[in-house]
């Protein structure tokens, strides 16, 4: 008998020792993208929540000065926390960092955000900071 043919009774009998293997793979691999979508899930929307809040702060920090009738700093704070609360950042008005001198204004504001992967919890560090120095 040539070894390269499939033909014969000890061929099916090689195939029924194999059968199930390709479900076991499916199965694995199906767990392992549901683990990728999940751990994205729960990564995602604190990075992009906190890309529209780096947006949010620099265009604050431009046109901070330039309004009719000009804002004060507590102005200028209570609208970073409003964008923080609207976007879910957890902050506070003692959290953020206004310096203002002459035509500068610097905006920052440190914040951690919990993330809870059911195995492993760890937490997200945040450092937004803006201002309206000229490039």
């Amino acid at each position: 008998m040539n070894p390269g043919k499939l033909a014969g009774p000890g061929a099916r009998a090689n195939r029924s020792r194999e059968h199930g293997g390709s479900k076991l793979k499916g199965l694995f691999s199906l767990a392992i993208l549901a683990a990728i979508i999940f751990v994205c899930v729960k990564i995602v929307p604190p990075y992009f929540a906190n890309y529209q809040f780096q947006d949010a702060i620099e265009a604050e920090s431009r046109f901070a000065l330039s309004g009719y009738p000009k804002k004060t700093n507590d102005d200028i704070v209570m609208d970073v926390v409003k964008k923080a609360q609207d976007l879910g950042i957890p902050a506070k008005a003692d959290d953020v960092r206004l310096v203002i001198t002459n035509s500068d204004v610097d905006i920052s504001l440190d914040y951690s955000v919990p993330i809870d992967l059911i195995v492993y919890q760890f937490t997200l560090q945040f450092h937004p900071h803006a201002d309206n120095h000229t490039i």
